[in-house]
């Protein structure tokens, strides 16, 4: 795979030049980049999925929704519907798409909308709903908009900044779309990082200029949906994981390094389960010979799996700074800007 990636570097050399060119069009405003009268937050990446936007999205909504009120709007990826559609008791993770599906369960206070054309998107949820803050998922490519803070997530074991462009290396443009973010955050650090690694990156990410977080993943300690008892309890049973995320593994070492006993059905991110799908994870947890077993997933694939498999639990998870000045520091930054 990596030497077919090598051989279309030409592909990536023109596709640096197409997305250059656009972004210096926005920049010189011979394209328009639309401004509205409320707070826009925009969460994304310069690399293709992964970087944990769902969790940072989450975050923000838990720092903003007391204060505020608040929407968000996402494109919907791999929705089976087209438009502006706002989530509600009637859609399903197929008409807004899994992660937009997830935040209507999770935030009943908080608009969830989709829409592939965010500036018509904008316009529909401050007439129909009103909202003091909208938080755009996945959307810092999106230069139609122009966002008042935008938060540019990279991965701590797959930084931007040693990656290439599509179809080569994943950055979807160039590094130096990092120049709109107004802060960088690393994200699904290992808390046990050491200071020198933590200087390390950030030495090399401060040559943008950029005000720089460190963010990890925390498991949630009890599990949700069919099943209400401890992670720790997890031990005495044998675990079906079920997962159709972009990167799997660090859930898949946390379970392990809990000692529960696993076995692993992945599919690719985003993934249509089809009924084949689903009769052979049946199959596979029919085969598990245990008194005690369960099937596992995660948050996002619950809401495109739930009444399709009987019995299924997931574990939630949320973005956390790795210390408490760091996230008083990125709370204050990011306050002061939606109060001015």
């Amino acid at each position: 795979m990596k030497f077919i990636r090598f051989l279309l570097f030409p592909f990536a050399i023109l596709y640096d030049v197409i997305t250059r060119v656009r972004n210096w069009a926005y920049d010189i405003q011979l394209l328009k980049s639309k401004s509205f009268n409320i707070p826009i937050i925009a969460v994304g990446n310069l690399s293709v999925g992964g970087t944990g936007k769902t969790p940072m999205v989450e975050y923000l909504v838990e720092l903003l929704q007391y204060d505020y009120k608040l929407a968000i709007l996402s494109r919907g990826y791999q929705r089976k519907t087209k438009g502006y559609i706002v989530a509600d008791d009637s859609k399903t993770a197929n008409d807004v798409g899994d992660e937009p599906f997830q935040y209507f369960l999770k935030f009943p206070n908080v608009s969830v909308a989709v829409c592939e054309n965010r500036v018509e998107g904008i316009r529909n949820l401050q007439s129909q709903k009103k909202p003091d803050i909208i938080l755009l998922d996945d959307a810092f490519q999106h230069r139609k908009v122009k966002p008042n803070f935008s938060v540019l997530l990279t991965k701590y074991k797959d930084l931007f900044i040693n990656d290439f462009l599509l179809p080569t290396g994943n950055l979807r443009e160039s590094k130096l779309g990092v120049n709109r973010a107004d802060v960088i955050i690393v994200t699904k650090t290992d808390p046990t990082i050491t200071d020198d690694e933590k200087q390390r990156i950030t030495k090399q990410l401060s040559q943008f200029q950029k005000p720089i977080f460190f963010s990890s993943i925390h498991y949630e300690d009890k599990l949700q949906g069919a099943s209400n008892f401890t992670v720790k309890e997890l031990i005495n049973y044998k675990v079906l994981l079920l997962t159709g995320i972009a990167y799997p593994e660090p859930l898949a070492t946390y379970l392990m390094d809990q000692n529960i006993n696993c076995k692993h059905l992945n599919y690719p991110d985003h993934h249509n389960f089809t009924e084949k799908d689903l009769s052979d994870i049946r199959s596979a947890f029919d085969s598990i010979s245990a008194e005690k077993k369960l099937i596992l997933t995660t948050e996002k694939d619950y809401v495109r799996l739930n009444g399709k498999i009987e019995g299924l639990s997931y574990l939630s998870i949320k973005s956390t700074f790795l210390t408490a000045e760091e996230e008083e520091n990125f709370n204050a930054k990011l306050l002061s800007h939606v109060k001015h």
